[in-house]
């Protein structure tokens, strides 16, 4: 081995040494933004999620001490259309449990903010990072403040007119919360030193990209059946209302309501994008076959592939049973860790010969 080799080899473990925390914290970070998907589909689910009427960031941190809190805080519930026509029949202890789901959310929600502001501040002092990778960290760090910002928005539709928030608001949340994810994931996956064995072309990364994109299209599409309740109707499979192709698909106009305002089209939708999906996964697992198996990298394409299976499987079991919280949260979480694999894969496709 020459000198200038093993100076260079020495050089590429001190940066790995140095950058390990910082993948190790940006892990952390996407696993917390997985724990705050789970939570606030509990939120979505258990019908929580306007319990909290204003949006304090910072003395909303501490929750209501004394009956004259609780008091105030369910006086301001009562005021809002989802209390009138919905829940007018809650005591201040029903009204407690559905406040401890928002709240819980939102002080996640917060403490995300303190555990991505802190160690970033930390890591730029010991200079374990260029400014290379430090303005993508604090770009990732604005992504969360506007998902935030997304999620007073979603909730504020809510406070007047409507008895639960707007689907198209809820969906832009969600597909943020998933974007957020993906870029928690890939990020320290493309910092990680160690080689990537494979044979990779364009076409790959290609493929990949519309699996990913494909997925979050379908977290999107699942935001709107969430938002309008479309999964309590329609509870068979695989017939939709007695039919592959149920009537009334268009019932609403202009056409283009459908697709987001209908019930019964937002579901087919839905459905529609996992045969998708199902179907693609096929091929790219059937195309590397050909091309030279699943060694090295491409040992992720099986991995996606029984992934994609166990999110159909419980989707369905989801719908049969008329959306249990359990069944529906995993189904919402497991969502999540598909694109995160997903994008681990396109990370590592990207770092094979380097």
């Amino acid at each position: 081995m020459t000198s200038a080799h093993s100076a260079a080899l020495s050089q590429t473990t001190y940066a790995a040494d140095r950058l390990r925390p910082v993948r190790i914290w940006l892990y952390v970070m996407a696993a917390f933004v997985l724990l705050m998907v789970v939570v606030g589909g509990i939120t979505r689910l258990t019908e929580s999620g306007l319990s909290i009427t204003s949006w304090k960031p910072i003395s909303g941190t501490i929750p209501p001490l004394s009956d004259a809190d609780w008091q105030a805080e369910f006086d301001a519930y009562k005021q809002i259309p989802q209390y009138e026509v919905n829940n007018s029949w809650m005591t201040i202890d029903d009204f407690k449990v559905i406040f401890f789901w928002e709240y819980l959310h939102r002080l996640l929600g917060r403490l995300l903010g303190v555990l991505f502001a802190v160690p970033f501040v930390v890591f730029l002092v010991q200079r374990r990072f260029t400014a290379q990778l430090a303005w993508p960290l604090f770009g990732l760090f604005i992504l969360g403040g506007f998902q935030g910002a997304l999620g007073w928005w979603m909730v504020s539709s809510g406070l007047t007119e409507l008895t639960s928030v707007s689907q198209y608001r809820l969906a832009a949340h969600l597909t943020a919360a998933s974007l957020l994810f993906i870029a928690l994931i890939y990020v320290p996956r493309s910092l990680e030193p160690r080689r990537v064995d494979g044979y990779v072309t364009s076409r790959n990364s290609w493929w990949a990209t519309i699996l990913l994109v494909l997925i979050i299209f379908q977290i999107g599409a699942g935001a709107f059946v969430a938002g309008l309740d479309a999964g309590m109707g329609y509870n068979t499979w695989p017939l939709m209302d007695g039919a592959i192709i149920p009537d009334g698909l268009g019932a609403m106009q202009p056409l283009w309501r459908n697709l987001f305002e209908n019930a019964l089209t937002v579901q087919f939708i839905h459905r529609g994008i996992a045969y998708l999906i199902i179907a693609y996964m096929a091929v790219l697992l059937w195309r590397q076959h050909r091309a030279g198996g699943f060694a090295g990298v491409h040992g992720w394409l099986p991995r996606l592939g029984l992934l994609v299976l166990l999110q159909v499987a419980l989707g369905i079991a989801t719908l049969l049973t008329a959306v249990p919280i359990s069944l529906a949260v995993g189904h919402q979480a497991l969502a999540f860790m598909l694109a995160g694999a997903t994008m681990a894969y396109i990370a590592d496709m990207r770092r094979v010969g380097r």
